[in-house]
């Protein structure tokens, strides 16, 4: 028997791969989108996120659920709830992702800024290619000390950190061009 986290059904994406659902990828995907409809502080996301949680557990039937299913459960509901703005711009779920700067500068090796931003490129390419709509890039400023082997801030740190934030402002810009017109929040801390 196979049991699933939390018992619910993962949420297969347009591309086939199945992704367990996570309360705070949605509060963070419905904060985005209420932002998206004017509503820059919308303090309800979170709570409707856990009204989507216990909906999927009681969902005892099944083990899979489509992405547009589950997107359209999310509209619904917010339209439920008097927020039909909000779900017209609630897109297909897609993953929220979050990369670790510093897991990636580690892996890269102390002093290795070139393997660094080859593996960081691959590491948003890789995003990109799931039609995510909000990417986190964090662990900027500790990152930045593993590149540049220290221990306290330096101005050679400052300006490391402005091309790791450039780099990756450059490769959304330059990957959202080929993809065509889509919206991509990129959050980097």
């Amino acid at each position: 028997m196979i049991a699933f986290r939390d018992g619910l059904p993962l949420i297969v994406l347009r591309n086939r791969r199945a992704m367990a659902f996570d309360r705070e990828w949605l509060a963070r995907a419905l904060a985005l989108a209420a932002h998206r409809a004017g509503h820059a502080d919308w303090a309800l996301a979170p709570h409707v996120a856990e009204s989507v949680h216990v909906w999927l557990a009681s969902l005892t039937d099944r083990t899979t659920m489509p992405v547009a299913t589950f997107t359209r459960a999310v509209c619904e509901a917010l339209k439920a709830i008097g927020c039909a703005e909000i779900g017209a711009r609630f897109e297909d779920a897609s993953p929220f992702a979050r990369i670790s700067l510093v897991e990636i500068a580690q892996q890269a090796g102390s002093g290795y800024e070139l393997a660094f931003f080859a593996a960081l490129d691959t590491r948003l390419r890789e995003v990109f290619g799931t039609g995510g709509s909000y990417c986190e890039l964090h662990s900027l400023e500790p990152c930045v000390k593993v590149l540049r082997q220290r221990r306290h801030w330096s101005s050679t740190c400052d300006d490391l950190r402005a091309e790791i934030v450039s780099f990756a402002r450059g490769h959304t810009s330059q990957a959202l061009g080929e993809s065509g017109p889509r919206e991509l929040f990129l959050h980097v801390a």
